[in-house]
């Protein structure tokens, strides 16, 4: 039977969370309450790149040997993710839509999961 990489499992999660969160605000960028009117798609898609390409790093260097290179690089990626909540810094909950709120929830919990899984396989290092 093969063994599960949950690693993986985990990184290709929370980066499909990422990835929708950052559509949406993309999509949906006028109807976000409060952003700044700075931001632009352009600005939200180098956002996601920058956070994807930590994403893509971490796991490489994982798998090449470098794990704990690549487990800090990729708690800095799961760490971005918790960024998510910095909406309701600029507007409560209840000002968002139900697809807003689905979004952002769906970032943070799939990278607190992943930071939960980092931090577990940090310590493991630490203690061999």
């Amino acid at each position: 039977m093969k063994r599960i990489d949950w690693l993986l499992a985990l990184v290709l999660l929370y980066g499909c969370a990422s990835l929708f969160h950052h559509v949406h605000n993309a999509v949906y960028l006028q109807a976000y309450p409060n952003l700044p009117h700075s931001l632009s798609i352009a600005k939200v898609a180098a956002a996601w790149s920058v956070t994807g390409v930590l994403g893509v790093l971490g796991y490489l260097l994982c798998r090449s040997g470098k794990q704990l290179a690549g487990l800090l690089i990729l708690t800095v990626y799961a760490g971005l993710g918790l960024l998510g909540l910095a909406h309701y810094r600029l507007a409560p909950f209840s000002a968002h839509s139900s697809g807003m709120n689905a979004s952002i929830c769906g970032e943070v919990a799939t990278a607190a999961l992943l930071l939960a899984y980092l931090l577990h396989r940090l310590r493991e290092i630490r203690r061999a």
